[in-house]
C-alpha cells in the first residue's frame, strides 16, 4: 500500500515578527519528535526589518518610527516584511534525497515562479542570487533555517505591499536592487487571501505532496505552550 505524502497548511494572518518566530521553533520541535507532519505556514507580519545570522547591519541605511529590527537565525542579508506581503514559513522534515539546502532553495524559488505564471506573471531566477525576479526587479525574498534537518523561515512574495519600506533598506545586500510587487504589475485588485491559494497549490506540486489538509490554528499556537511546558519540565 502506498502512503500518500500530506501538507499541513495553516493561514495565521496578521502575527507580530517574533511571536511567528516562538511558533515556527515550537513546530520545528513538535516536527522533529513527530508530534505534527510536515506544515506550511502562511502569515503576514506588521512592519519589520530582520537580518540573518551574518547579516551586516550597514545595510539598514535608516529605520523608521515604529518599525523593529531583528537580527535571527536564517540565511541571508536584511530584509523587510509588513502588510500585503506573503511570507511562508514551510517546516518540512528533509529526508534523502530532500537533504541538500541548494536544492531546497532553487525548489521555493520554483514554488513562487509557478504561482505567479498563474496568474500570468512571467519570473525566474538570476545567476548566483537566491530569490524570485520579474525582469529587473526582485518580487521575493528567501532566507531559510534548519535545525536536525527541519526546516524553518522561508519565503516573502510581494503582493501588495508598501515597497517604500525597501528604501530604507538595501534589500537582500544587493545594492541597486529594486523591489516590486503583484499589484505593482497587475492592475487587477489582489490580496495576500486571493494569493495563498496558488502559492499553497504550487507548494504541494512542487514538493510532492499528494494531499493537503487545512490545520486550525489554535492547534498550532498550542504547541507554544507544550513547548514551554517541556522546557520547565527538563529544567526543574
Amino acid at each position: 500500500m502506498t502512503i500518500q505524502r500530506k501538507l499541513g497548511v495553516a493561514r495565521l494572518g496578521m502575527v507580530e515578527y517574533l511571536t511567528a518566530l516562538r511558533l515556527q521553533e515550537a513546530a520545528v520541535r513538535a516536527r522533529q519528535s513527530e508530534a505534527i507532519g510536515d506544515t506550511l505556514l502562511i502569515l503576514e507580519h506588521p512592519h519589520v526589518f530582520t537580518l540573518g545570522r551574518g547579516a551586516d547591519a550597514g545595510f539598514l541605511r535608516r529605520q523608521p518610527a515604529g518599525v523593529d529590527v531583528h537580527r535571527v537565525s536564517r540565511g541571508g542579508q536584511i530584509t523587510y516584511h509588513g502588510p500585503g506581503q506573503l511570507v511562508a514559513y514551510p517546516i518540512l522534515k528533509l529526508e534523502g534525497k530532500a537533504r541538500d539546502v541548494g536544492r531546497y532553495l532553487r525548489d521555493l524559488e520554483a514554488v513562487m515562479i509557478a504561482a505567479l505564471a498563474r496568474i500570468g506573471i512571467a519570473a525566474g531566477r538570476r545567476d548566483k542570487l537566491t530569490g524570485v525576479w520579474v525582469g529587473e526587479k526582485k518580487i521575493a525574498s528567501i532566507g531559510v533555517g534548519l535545525r536536525r534537518w527541519v526546516t524553518f523561515h522561508g519565503f516573502a512574495l510581494n503582493v501588495a505591499c508598501d515597497l517604500s519600506y525597501f528604501d530604507a533598506i538595501v534589500p537582500c545586500g544587493i545594492v541597486g536592487c529594486e523591489m516590486t510587487s503583484i499589484a505593482a504589475l497587475n492592475a487587477a485588485q489582489v490580496s495576500v487571501g486571493s494569493i495563498a491559494p496558488l502559492v499553497e497549490q504550487s507548494f504541494a506540486e512542487g514538493f510532492g505532496y499528494e494531499l493537503t489538509a487545512a490545520l486550525e490554528p489554535a492547534a498550532l499556537w498550542s504547541l507554544i505552550d507544550a513547548g514551554a511546558s517541556h522546557c520547565e519540565a527538563r529544567s526543574s
